[in-house]
């Protein structure tokens, strides 16, 4: 039907005014396409289906819109509606979250506290595999909390239920727990090795070689910012910066851009790093004492 009606189009110019059924269908193949990326599609990228559309297939244009395409994308947005209520009855994980049953007390509205992925994250909120259930995941998590707590932890098992159990832990993370009961559920998180395979697992890339890569590419043009700051921020940079200048170390370079730049987003530099520094006297704290032979 459409190859006929942009036949016609060409040749007498005559637009084609698609059935409900037809229109329907037209919709539903698109939302299909849409849901293979995101199930929360932004305006804009509504707006460049909708004018994809009507340019592969013109006779689809809408004489009485200034753009031509006005109405395919106001239905567009409401197919996706409908295509996310779908998918919340079939139980999909990433329009379960916004589903009004799991939203706070006082945000029971479907626009309020929308949860959807951030540009980068590739698993925002995976399925549970197959053969896996929510059960036998928490009793994967109570064996790892097992593990952590031992004095000789076995790192590759600490790994290997970490990776299992990613589905679940991102679906709890959603909710947006209290910190402190997260991390009693999930003290492996916080070590620094699985914070950087967390977020490969989540956006598949390498959080420190991507932080430093950037760093890097930025050191310049911070470098050039840092100089026009003024004031007592300005000579705690410049006092920084001289070190920065003294040094061929890339470590030493990137430390001293660092340091520049929480001055001048004035944080503390003093407490940046407090709560590691915490943590390590904590763990200095609980090692055994040996033995003194009196």
């Amino acid at each position: 039907m459409l190859q006929t009606g942009n036949d016609e189009f060409k040749s007498h110019g005559t637009f084609l005014s698609p059935t409900p059924k037809v229109r329907s269908d037209i919709l539903e193949g698109l939302a299909e396409e849409i849901i293979k990326y995101t199930a929360y599609p932004r305006d804009e990228q509504l707006e460049e289906v909708a004018k994809a559309l009507t340019q592969l297939h013109p006779c689809l244009l809408e004489k009485a819109t200034r753009i031509g395409y006005c109405g395919w994308k106001h239905y567009l947005k409401i197919k996706m509606m409908n295509f996310r209520t779908k998918l919340s009855r079939a139980g999909h994980p990433e329009v379960a979250i916004n589903s009004l049953k799991n939203k706070r007390s006082g945000q029971q509205t479907p626009a309020a506290n929308i949860k959807k992925p951030r540009k980068g994250d590739v698993n925002f909120c995976p399925n549970i595999r197959s053969g896996e259930t929510r059960d036998s995941l928490e009793v994967e998590r109570v064996a790892l909390l097992t593990e952590v707590k031992k004095k000789k932890r076995d790192e590759a098992v600490i790994k290997e239920k970490m990776q299992r159990t990613f589905s679940l832990r991102r679906q709890e993370i959603l909710q947006e727990p209290k910190i402190s009961d997260f991390l009693n559920k999930w003290p492996a998180l916080f070590d620094i090795s699985e914070i950087n395979l967390e977020f490969m697992r989540l956006t598949t890339v390498p959080l420190t070689s991507k932080f430093l890569g950037e760093l890097d590419r930025l050191t310049n043009d911070l470098t050039k910012v840092f100089h026009n700051k003024g004031g007592a921020a300005g000579r705690k940079i410049r006092a920084v910066m001289e070190r920065m200048d003294n040094s061929e170390d890339i470590n030493v370079r990137r430390d001293c851009v660092l340091r520049c730049l929480s001055i001048y987003l004035s944080e503390d530099l003093d407490t940046l790093v407090e709560q590691y520094v915490v943590a390590e006297d904590l763990r200095q704290s609980v090692k055994p004492k040996p033995d003194v032979k009196r």
